[in-house]
């Protein structure tokens, strides 16, 4: 059967599915909506929250990544699981214990102060909005070359049934949608990933293959091999600066654990016993998945390598001719994520590091001028791997399915979390406190539109790829929700002064940093200095300086909260009371 067949099966059907279970598990009450009545089981948590923790970013964007980048992606595998770590054990239990409906609500009991929420509004609605631009460039990206639309016409799908979703169900319908997204996602993640560690290494996991051999050579030092010989650096091996490194992977660990959409679902379970052990759960799920892209990512780099190196190094048949290109090209040339040009005029496709200074002479004798393949956008990778495979319709589909759900899922968590920013915190929190609970559900619904519309159209040309727009909003909650939380939850003499201006100082800082290296979002052309900072400030990249963003806002809240008045006593007996177990209480009423 045809590719439009089967894609027409597997992602009309999953989408359809999707938009039966929210129709089904509609949201009637703010309880509902908000919180899914604080009903769902652990394990239905865990494999829910595994499904935004996810992402359409990671299953994108991060198999590609570590395709092309080796040893130096390896951050964002280490980054977001110990950012998950962190939020695990410092923020979700006691989160769940305090028995807020959102992150602004708690920040503004805590720091018994509405200012404090409304800053931590904004921060909120920052990192959300960015982090949902990120996942929809994903979907375009997959509709764009599967369903042969526009990059618009494939966002607006994808964004439409996100929508469709969250407004109905709210965190309710939402939950079970997840739970169905992480089956399809993780299904169409592992399929293609045995086959290829089967066609490579005889090993049908590809956590063992990664370790195995390929024709009778150790599978990661045959990479090595290949990949040198072309004049770029071993894969195994480190590229990059060692301080950026470190401080990308702190970044995204303090930043992932300070995600509001996240720490949202840990709200939705009844105790905070059920919120340790849903946290206990989503890691094995994230484990699944996170263990299997180094795997991936190794072997369809190989695989990417033969397919255009076709022979030795410098031999007359040493790459691929023009018109013996591999089909799975092709196709992806129209989307414009994969360009290449004749550069020597030879009808070859020659493929190297043409930065490499001390493989430019070497590569010159063979009559190279440049590397041919100018384009080669990391984005595609995944979605191309079961065509790079020479796999199946079926799995060309079932993948194309996967990271459309994965979208899904964190999209449709994030329209939810700007919601509640709106409804909860910014209209009844503030505005109308006595708005009824059917007027604040409507409003919830309501604003999920604007939003919608916002991001859809920012991402028809975002600033970034998705990991690097993942990467800077996780950079934005390190330097201003992170810290705000944790000394909220472990710092008594913490008060709304510090907590105000350290959120402002670390938002300050951060946003200058990164507008500084990559211009005003959305305004081409506008960066002041080179991105990466090769000389620049410590060679931070924008992805790395969250990190240096919530030391600031952690020194700056620290020293003022020191030199100001302390909180009121019952705030402090509060934040004492809630890291005791079964002595907490309701936080103050302002």
């Amino acid at each position: 059967m045809s590719l439009h067949y089967w894609l027409l099966v597997l992602v009309g059907g999953s989408c359809g599915l999707y938009l039966g279970i929210a129709l089904r598990a509609r949201a009637r009450t703010t309880a509902e909506f908000y919180l899914a009545d604080r009903g769902v089981g652990p394990i239905a948590n865990g494999m829910a929250t595994a499904a935004i923790w996810m992402s359409g970013a990671c299953f994108i964007s991060l198999t590609g990544l570590l395709a092309i980048n080796g040893y130096d992606a390896s951050v964002y595998l280490l980054g977001w699981t110990g950012g998950y770590v962190l939020l695990a054990l410092l923020v979700a239990p006691y989160m769940r214990r305090f028995g807020s409906y959102t992150i602004p609500e708690f920040i503004g009991d805590r720091y018994f102060s509405n200012l404090a929420r409304l800053v931590a509004v904004l921060c909120l609605l920052l990192v959300s909005v960015t982090l949902l631009v990120g996942q929809l460039r994903g979907v375009g990206i997959a509709f764009s070359r599967f369903l042969e639309v526009d990059l618009e016409v494939g966002v607006g799908v994808g964004v439409g049934i996100a929508l469709m979703c969250s407004v109905l169900g709210g965190m309710k319908g939402i939950t079970y949608t997840q739970i169905a997204q992480y089956l399809v996602f993780t299904i169409a993640y592992l399929t293609p990933a045995i086959f290829l560690s089967l066609q490579l290494t005889d090993s049908p996991i590809p956590q063992i293959g990664l370790g195995g051999t390929a024709g009778g050579i150790p599978l990661l030092e045959k990479l090595d091999r290949v990949v040198t010989d072309l004049g770029f650096g071993a894969y195994t091996a480190r590229q990059g600066a060692t301080l950026n490194l470190f401080l990308i992977t702190l970044s995204l660990m303090i930043g992932t654990a300070g995600l509001p959409h996240v720490i949202a679902r840990f709200f939705s379970v009844r105790r905070v016993a059920q919120a340790r052990s849903s946290a206990g759960w989503t890691l094995l799920f994230i484990a699944i998945l996170f263990t299997t892209a180094p795997a991936i990512g190794a072997m369809v780099r190989l695989s990417l390598v033969e397919d255009i190196q076709t022979g030795p190094v410098g031999g007359p048949e040493a790459n691929v001719a023009l018109e013996q290109l591999p089909e799975w090209m092709k196709p992806w040339s129209r989307t414009g994520l994969l360009t290449w040009e004749d550069l020597n005029g030879d009808a070859r496709l020659e493929y190297y590091n043409d930065r490499n200074t001390a493989f430019a002479d070497q590569a010159a004798g063979y009559g190279w001028r440049g590397n041919e393949l100018i384009r080669l956008d990391h984005e595609i990778i995944t979605l191309a791997t079961p065509e790079i495979a020479r796999l199946p319709a079926w799995v060309i589909a079932l993948v194309v399915a996967g990271g459309l759900a994965a979208v899904l899922a964190s999209a449709a968590a994030l329209l939810l979390t700007l919601a509640s920013a709106i409804s909860h915190d910014l209209l009844k929190g503030m505005l109308w406190p006595g708005v009824p609970d059917q007027g604040e559900l409507l409003v919830g619904r309501v604003a999920m539109v604007p939003a919608a519309v916002l991001a859809a159209y920012l991402a028809f040309e975002p600033p970034g790829d998705s990991v690097e727009l993942v990467a800077i909003a996780c950079g934005l909650a390190a330097a201003t929700l992170f810290p705000a939380l944790i000394m909220g939850i472990f710092d008594r003499r913490a008060n709304r002064a510090g907590a105000i201006l350290g959120m402002l100082s670390g938002l300050l800082f951060t946003l200058t940093y990164i507008v500084w290296l990559k211009g005003w979002p959305f305004v081409p052309g506008t960066a002041m200095a080179a991105n990466p900072p090769d000389h620049g400030f410590f060679v931070i990249s924008p992805e790395a300086c969250g990190a240096l963003g919530a030391v600031i806002n952690f020194a700056v809240a620290r020293l003022v909260s020191r030199i100001t008045a302390a909180p009121p006593e019952p705030i402090q007996q509060f934040v004492d009371d809630l890291r005791v177990p079964n002595c907490a209480r309701q936080a103050p009423v302002r």
